[in-house]
């Protein structure tokens, strides 16, 4: 029998993890952490870690692969398949995720034994992640790979992040042969250094992310990162600011780089023509000497002409801090200049210290490049408080605060319908995962009206690739549920019901014009600003 099991980003973003089961052999494509509302019980594995034959990982980023060092934990003696880049970057990012699971296990106990709480283990050790490492297997593009008896697979350009793929695999169970196709996380087009992603043309199922299903990236202005990134590095260096850019280690931030040998070259800053670069991440800083090696068979065309004139991560002013004291003394340093740090989101990391040296400066820009989550300080920020507290104090936002928009790692709506509207003919069944729970279903149905045949698969459910029928549904999972908090006061309700009106007030007013809409949120802010505590 041929089966596919959903055991992560069923109706969720995070978490990717699939299992094929053919000819007694179960393969996982991906084994991925599940992150903010999405995460439930990463240190429970829905099945036996040692029943496992394979891992075939799509992608470095952890979302698709953190779960790994977890898995050798427990008794999984496989190899893992991935392309070479990928395997280069899962060596550091699964080791870097051990090590903050350590960290965190240890910062819990520090306070646990205090409370008298027995210690916790980390979800797994640097040791698990590095015996990880050593069962990587890698080839590149485009190559046929035997997994196991009956299973081959490939490696499509995903268009993603440098090594990112679709994987191609062909089941066969005795006289017949399926064929899956599992899109990883599909690319945005025309993005600078990686190709586009590579259209596949034929396959009997489908497993295809919907991240952007329900909605369009704003394309009405093509952007030029180059020159707008350079206009804003030019303005605040010329008032002796500093350029704060939060970023994602792996991929946001080399492109970032990309674009900076390019100003450097073209001379576009010219208040500051030497103006030095920090990336003050570790972890950027080992991906960045990665993509600085050979990137062969991974790059666009564009990228590939730079190539030859030398490093695409590499110019001059460009430096790399590794330690602590390193990162502290850029606070000390009063020569303006462009600091790119992790998190992302600014939600941990070294980003938060040089949020707190330069919030408060006039004369500094704070530019966000990447999606920035509800809830999160990059979502604060970018929604306009007066001031956010950091490592207890205070600090009052009067940096200019910039959204620089265009960047993008995920294909849009139409992107993915571009993607899918390729096979000829059509799959027998499309699967939609990796996307919010609605956003799931809203894709499915665009799909679905399209003429092809697809759902969103619930966690756990089991489906027959032999007879394209459901084996076993899946389990619906509720929202997660919050922390019990004390009941809230009349007050409290009434307000938290005056809140539910705003919101549908501010659905009626979409597509009013833009100097109502202006001004309506000017109203709110000065409103928020009064209460925010």
């Amino acid at each position: 029998m041929l089966k596919l099991t959903f055991f992560g980003a069923a109706r969720a973003v995070t978490g990717s993890c699939h299992c094929v089961e053919c000819g007694g052999k179960k393969i996982l494509v991906d084994c991925g952490l599940q992150q903010g509302r999405d995460e439930r019980d990463n240190r429970q594995l829905d099945f036996s870690a040692g029943y496992i034959d394979a891992v075939v990982v799509t992608h470095a980023h952890i979302d698709h692969s953190g779960r790994i060092p977890l898995l050798v934990k427990q008794g999984f003696q496989g190899n893992i398949y991935c392309t070479r880049l990928t395997g280069q970057l899962l060596s550091i990012m699964l080791r870097d995720s051990a090590h903050i699971q350590e960290s965190d296990a240890q910062w819990t106990n520090q306070k646990g034994r205090r409370a008298g709480r027995e210690p916790v283990e980390p979800l797994y050790t640097v040791a698990d992640a590095e015996e990880a490492v050593k069962r990587i297997v890698t080839c590149e593009y485009d190559s046929e790979i035997q997994i196991a008896d009956g299973v081959k697979a490939r490696f499509v350009d995903a268009g993603h992040l440098l090594g990112s793929a679709s994987v191609e695999m062909w089941l066969t169970e005795g006289s017949e042969t399926r064929k899956i196709v599992f899109s990883g996380d599909i690319g945005n087009r025309d993005q600078p250094i990686i190709r586009d992603p590579q259209y596949i043309r034929q396959a009997d199922y489908v497993l295809t992310e919907s991240t952007y299903g329900d909605r369009l990236h704003d394309v009405s202005e093509q952007p030029d990162y180059t020159g707008d990134l350079a206009a804003i590095i030019d303005e605040t260096l010329s008032k002796g600011g500093n350029v704060i850019i939060p970023s994602f280690a792996v991929g946001r931030t080399q492109e970032l780089l990309y674009f900076m040998r390019e100003m450097k070259e073209q001379g576009m800053v010219k208040s500051v023509p030497n103006f030095q670069v920090y990336v003050d991440s570790p972890l950027a800083g080992e991906a960045t000497r990665i993509f600085s090696g050979d990137l062969h068979g991974y790059l666009d065309e564009q990228a590939i002409q730079a190539l030859k004139g030398g490093a695409l991560f590499q110019f001059p002013g460009l430096n790399i801090t590794e330690s602590s004291e390193e990162s502290k003394a850029l606070n000390l340093d009063k020569s303006p200049k462009v600091i790119i740090s992790a998190s992302g989101m600014c939600d941990a990391g070294r980003i938060r210290h040089h949020l707190k040296h330069n919030l408060w400066r006039a004369e500094c820009a704070v530019v966000f490049v990447g999606y920035q989550a509800e809830g999160s300080l990059g979502r604060r920020l970018l929604n306009g408080v007066s001031s956010v507290k950091l490592f207890g104090e205070e600090i009052a936002v009067r940096a200019r605060i910039v959204n620089f928009h265009g960047l993008s790692s995920h294909a849009d709506r139409d992107g993915l319908l571009q993607w899918i509207d390729h096979y000829q003919p059509k799959p027998r069944q499309v699967f939609v995962v990796h996307g919010d729970c609605k956003v799931t279903e809203i894709y499915a149905d665009t799909l679905r009206q399209r003429g092809l045949p697809a759902h969103a698969p619930d966690y756990e459910e089991v489906y027959d690739l032999l007879e394209n029928r459901v084996l076993a549904a899946g389990i619906p999972l509720p929202p997660k549920s919050a922390a019990a908090a004390p009941a809230a006061s009349p007050a409290y309700r009434r307000l938290e019901d005056m809140g539910a009106q705003l919101m549908q007030v501010i659905a009626r007013n979409k597509g009013g014009a833009n100097k109502d809409l202006g001004k309506f949120a000017d109203q709110l802010r000065a409103l928020i600003e009064k209460w925010d505590r």
